[in-house]
């Protein structure tokens, strides 16, 4: 049962104290981080905003902001509702997207927003960085009633605190994580905990509550995460393998196939009601797209997978996998094997763990294999292994502190005989055992907190908004586009959203998405990358105008013609860095196009009107050089890309010595600079914003830049001398073509020529 009919007044009064001390622990942590402590005392002021808060770690947070703005202001995510459909004229601009996106944590901000402002007038911007220290101590919670349930009050604190304090879900629940990433430890608990507590009762009327309560929580973790079908497979594919199973072996299947249908089916009509039937749809067309995704390395060929270069979607290590989950790594594996042991001897499992049933074993078990083969998909899919080895770990420390009331009784050891209270103290002490190392694991962790943008960013987003047209498009790396679209309130070409892989499945059932799977795609990162890696300032242009005017539909409508993308790739390449009138003989001369066809490709690829852009670059982007380099430079025919030379360091200058941490050597006095060794093409040092260029070897095929300013060093593939990106943002140096109209330190905004 839930919660026992005898319960006394005493213990509920420990299990309330035990709750506040579980929430507090989490949310007293979460709360130091804001100090943000990585970063010196003098410079913390650049990293905070207006309300002297931090900025948002994830900038995906602002984009979260953005939608509870709309809401707030007008009632619906979108930002404008066409054809019945809503539509975020923000992002992935143009033509911008339908509006496909999970709204409760919108919902409830603005829940908050309004109840919080009955009492103070606090800015949305402060209620939205403040909640994720509210919601994430909430898991410790819910897992120490869920443990509760098969172990004792000691078992279950060491749940609830290591469920609260779990590293990977930690950095994801801090203030200034405004992201859906803190739904997505509490529902599945809720889920889990529901089913198998209709599952384990003997009374119809509990059982129709809590298969109803699962479904409800079901339906809630449909409308805040996107992957809320892995759960729900995984219940359901379970369940039907055990009622296979226990047909097999002729036991009774009738109550938990009630069960089972009462869920599924409560859990779809909600989610139809309430979020639409696409959800349901593809509820039944992701798997189809996952083994698409599992049978192929690129599910986007031949345009380059963006994806790869997203750190969270990269496969973790062990090391990783370890420190993402803390100590419930191996005392989750450890609790597996106990636990087994104690359920396969009779005597033991009445004595220990008499309310844990085989049927709730062998799903804790499943979701922690299933959990580890999510893993190859990517590191943020720690998330879902952080359950069922802190559960498991939970009633492994419940087991230790039973089998120590086991000695207390026994008369082999005296030691107990005179103290009473000993087994108490040591109770207490296996907690510690478990809390302490948590604690100070993510205590650790604070200094590598460092907020995603900064004063400058944060500044020119405003002067972006203040000095610029309302059609304006912003081009930028997609790492930057949700607070853009934010802050500067402009559409954006291209941001963290990237290809909107989540609406792969949906995308033949919805009229809105009118190419459907190819577009959005990361098509559009390609030509940005490649704008960005070319040293023709023309094809930049080109590219440039040709995305922020008509999105998508110019070399869709040329692929149209060629049936061939590798062929429409080459021949944009060719004709996006020359005029209307030259590009149309191109086309007709030597790419055999009729006349009609080459002027229809060119009104979307060469627009009369262009719409107004510009262009912002940031030091954040140096970073992500080798990425804009390997997809601007990628080989259609090959289908990837070159081995590009690019490395990033930080410079030391000792006497008259140059040194980096990526193996820069440069003797002043001498006047030589070698990397790793080998003497560079050239070296280029920017100081007080003055650019000098040194030549040193003309076989060799990389170049060496030293910023000082900045304090990076930085190698550079030869071929990329005279890039678009080289000068723009590693050199920070005036193009031919591209003049800054905003420069504050470490960000700038650029216009070009043709709307100058």
């Amino acid at each position: 049962m839930l919660i026992s009919n005898n319960i006394s007044k005493r213990d509920i009064s420990i299990t309330i104290a035990i709750i506040i001390i579980i929430f507090l622990v989490g949310f007293v942590l979460r709360v130091e981080s804001t100090q943000i402590s990585g970063i010196p005392t003098d410079e913390k002021g650049f990293y905070q905003d207006q309300n002297g808060l931090p900025y948002m770690y994830e900038l995906d947070s602002y984009y979260n902001y953005r939608l509870t703005e709309n809401y707030l202001d007008h009632g619906y995510i979108g930002d404008t509702i066409i054809n019945g459909t809503q539509w975020d004229l923000h992002s992935y601009y143009p033509p911008g997207v339908p509006m496909d996106y999970p709204p409760f944590i919108v919902y409830l901000t603005t829940l908050i927003y309004k109840i919080v402002n009955l009492f103070s007038s606090t800015p949305l911007l402060v209620v939205c960085f403040w909640l994720p220290a509210f919601i994430g101590p909430l898991s410790g919670v819910v897992a120490y009633l869920f443990v509760r349930r098969f172990t004792n009050v000691y078992g279950a604190t060491v749940a609830g605190i290591l469920m609260t304090t779990a590293p990977f879900y930690f950095i994801r629940t801090v203030p200034g994580w405004f992201d859906t990433d803190m739904f997505n430890i509490i529902f599945p608990l809720l889920i889990v905990w529901f089913f198998f507590e209709a599952v384990h009762s003997e009374n119809n009327r509990k059982r129709i509550l809590f298969t109803v309560l699962s479904a409800i929580s079901m339906l809630f973790f449909a409308i805040s995460w996107e992957g809320w079908q892995y759960y729900f497979y995984l219940i359901v594919l379970f369940s039907i393998c055990y009622i296979i199973w226990n047909r097999l072996n002729r036991k009774n299947i009738k109550n938990l196939l009630y069960i089972v249908g009462g869920f599924s089916i409560s859990t779809l009509l909600m989610v139809v009601v309430l979020n639409g039937y696409l959800d349901v749809i593809t509820l039944f067309t992701r798997p189809i797209q996952l083994l698409e995704m599992i049978g192929s390395s690129n599910i986007w060929t031949p345009w380059p997978d963006i994806y790869i270069s997203v750190s969270e979607l990269a496969k973790p290590t062990l090391e990783h996998i370890i420190s993402g989950v803390g100590i419930a790594f191996f005392g989750g594996i450890f609790g597996f094997i106990w636990i087994f042991r104690v359920l396969i001897n009779e005597n033991l499992k009445k004595r220990f763990l008499n309310r844990m049933s085989w049927i709730f074993f062998s799903f804790l078990l499943l979701w922690a294999i299933i959990g580890f083969f999510a893993l190859t998909e990517g590191s943020r899919f720690i998330l879902l292994i952080i359950p069922p080895l802190v559960l498991s770990t939970g009633i492994m420390a419940g087991l230790c502190v039973s089998y120590l009331n086991i000695l207390k009784n026994s008369k082999k050891f005296n030691i107990f005989k005179n103290r009473k209270k000993l087994p108490q103290i040591i109770s207490i002490i296996i907690i510690l055992l478990f809390a302490i190392p948590a604690v100070a694991n993510v205590s650790a962790s604070y200094s590598s907190f460092i907020p995603g943008t900064d004063d400058d960013l944060w500044t020119a987003c405003q002067w972006i908004n203040n000095n610029t047209s309302n059609e304006t498009v912003i081009i930028s790396d997609w790492s930057y586009g949700h607070l853009f679209t934010a802050i500067a309130d402009r559409s954006v070409s291209f941001d963290g959203r990237l290809g909107y892989i989540e609406t792969l499945p949906a995308r033949n059932y919805e009229s809105s998405y009118s190419f459907g799977n190819k577009s959005p795609s990361v098509s559009r990162e390609y030509w940005i990358y490649r704008a960005f890696e070319t040293d023709n300032e023309s094809l930049s242009i080109g590219i440039f105008k040709m995305i922020a005017t008509n999105g998508d539909i110019g070399y869709l409508t040329l692929d149209n013609y060629t049936k061939n993308t590798t062929k429409t790739v080459e021949i944009l390449n060719n004709i996006l860095g020359l005029n209307k009138e030259e590009a149309l003989t191109v086309l007709i001369t030597e790419y055999k196009l009729n006349k009609q066809e080459a002027q229809t490709v060119l009104n979307y690829t060469h627009p009369n009107n262009p719409r107004p852009f510009v262009l912002v670059t940031t030091d954040g982007m140096v970073a992500k050089g080798y990425w804009t380099f390997y997809f601007g430079s990628w080989n259609f025919n090959k289908r990837e890309g070159d081995n590009i030379t690019y490395s990033v360091g930080k410079i030391n200058i000792t006497d008259n010595t140059f040194n980096s941490s990526n193996g820069i050597l440069m003797n002043l006095k001498a006047g030589t600079a070698t990397w790793n060794g080998q003497v560079p093409y050239s070296v280029i040092i920017i100081k007080n914003n003055n650019i000098k260029k040194y030549y040193s070897n003309k076989n060799s095929d990389f170049d060496i830049i030293l910023n000082i300013d900045t304090n990076k060093s930085i190698v550079v593939d030869k071929r990329f001398e005279n890039s678009l990106f080289t000068r723009l943002v590693l050199e920070k140096s005036n193009s031919t073509n591209f003049q800054p109209i905003y420069k504050d330190n470490k960000t700038v905004v650029w216009k070009t020529s043709f709307n100058s």
